[in-house]
């Protein structure tokens, strides 16, 4: 257990979250949204709101709690054993309610942040669109000046929690002639100024979630929707990523957790060659790798979290616990399921449902491999920026470490060319 490294104030959001799991959360809500029968689960956002369960982070003017990083990560490990369509609806006000936090002005607090957190109104982002999911940037939806405010045109797609919400944070380029990375702005968009929401997506997981496409055509929006300052979108963005990335993380090692205490009671039950599961060694060592890897991810979590709370650049620890943590909680669901054998497969068990949905979770916000890409790049420019003074020189504990001649790096392709096609290379 975590015990060790949790205060007492986390173990104790820990100990409400799970009775609110249990207490709160109907079993007929998961099964009407997986069955598609239900196109958003307006009521458990609600009772998350009157439980003061949503943006537990935020200020306790607005309707948070002002509390850590680390106990809105323990907050979601716990709603995560739901799946990852709650997951995502508990989320979504920590994700949005960021950007408003960090760059709205009172008055959007007032009119957007509170109510949200309270549970009275629900939010979505619009950030992938039909041609553009890794590559944010090449965003080609519109928001043109003009003498009352900004005429929004363009498409979002993968809208989650689209169906039912009541507004939206939609990027949108407004600077023509900027780099990428200057030429978008954020902005507030009410559901009923004009924006159409177009479908909601045939999921593999993640169902009743209400996953839409919207498109704007001439939507448009008073200059006060405007988040933060005008071209600077990419601000937003990247604040508002450490919550989009961390919350990702923290759901499915909770849905790997919920999968591996079923495969092991499972295991200890379930008899085969007249001797329980668990006792064969390819199985004790499928639920020993999994606790192990959940433990890890759970620490890279946790250490992201408290990166995050000082403020500090930490676009390397939130891309490791997003990748790894995604990664370690589908492991830990499949491997389960391979525990259980073809029982496992079927809807007797909710391990099939939970592996649907921890697929996803490796997918979007940032593609594990765009995460890795992020920290290969973080990891250079530390390492080739270091001041290395205070380290030992590995580099020359070694008998050869003086032969220079050998550390060769590159060379001019033409040295061994005759001396009047030679050059210098």
């Amino acid at each position: 257990m975590f015990d060790v490294v949790l205060t007492e104030e986390e173990k104790a959001i820990r100990n409400e979250v799970r009775e609110f799991v249990r207490d709160q959360v109907d079993r007929s809500l998961i099964l009407a949204m997986d069955s598609k029968e239900k196109e958003y689960p307006y009521e458990f956002i609600e009772a998350a709101g009157k439980a003061n369960l949503l943006g537990l982070r935020f200020p306790e003017e607005y309707g948070g709690r002002g509390l850590d990083w680390t106990s809105e990560l323990v907050a979601l490990e716990e709603i995560g054993v739901l799946g990852i369509a709650l997951g995502c609806a508990y989320s979504l006000p920590s994700i949005v309610g960021e950007s408003l936090d960090k760059f709205g002005t009172k008055a959007q607090k007032e009119e957007y942040l509170a109510p949200t957190l309270a549970g009275e109104k629900i939010c979505a982002e619009g950030l992938t669109e039909p041609r553009s999911g890794s590559d944010f940037f090449g965003t080609i939806t519109t928001a043109v000046r003009n003498e009352d405010g900004f005429l929004l045109n363009g498409e979002k797609r993968f809208v989650a929690g689209g169906v039912g919400a009541d507004y939206f944070l939609i990027y949108a380029k407004t600077d023509f002639e900027a780099p990428p990375h200057k030429s978008l702005s954020a902005f507030i968009v009410e559901r009923d100024s004009g924006i159409e929401v177009n479908e909601e997506y045939e999921l593999m997981g993640c169902r009743g979630m209400g996953a839409a496409r919207i498109s704007m055509q001439d939507v448009q929006i008073p200059a006060e929707n405007l988040i933060g300052e005008l071209n600077n979108g990419a601000a937003v963005f990247n604040a508002m990523m450490v919550p989009e990335r961390l919350t990702s993380a923290a759901g499915p090692i909770g849905m790997g957790r919920a999968a591996l205490e079923i495969a092991v009671r499972y295991a200890d039950k379930r008899e085969a060659f007249g001797r329980a599961l668990r006792k064969f060694e390819g199985i004790s060592f499928k639920i020993a790798d999994c606790a192990t890897k959940l433990d890890a991810a759970r620490g890279l979590v946790y250490r992201a979290g408290k990166v995050a709370d000082t403020g500090q650049w930490c676009r390397k620890e939130v891309s490791m616990a997003k990748a790894f943590g995604t990664e370690a909680g589908l492991e830990a669901v499949d491997e389960s399921m391979q525990i259980l054998g073809g029982i496992g497969y079927t809807d007797v068990y909710p391990i099939e449902r939970l592996f649907r949905d921890a697929r996803l979770a490796t997918i979007w916000t940032g593609s594990n491999e765009v995460q890795r890409l992020i920290i290969q790049n973080e990891v250079v420019k530390e390492v080739l920026s270091e001041d290395t003074s205070m380290k030992r020189n590995i580099e020359m504990d070694t008998p050869g470490a003086h032969k220079e001649e050998e550390k060769v790096f590159k060379e001019n392709p033409k040295k061994y060319y005759p001396s009047d096609m030679r050059e210098e290379g």
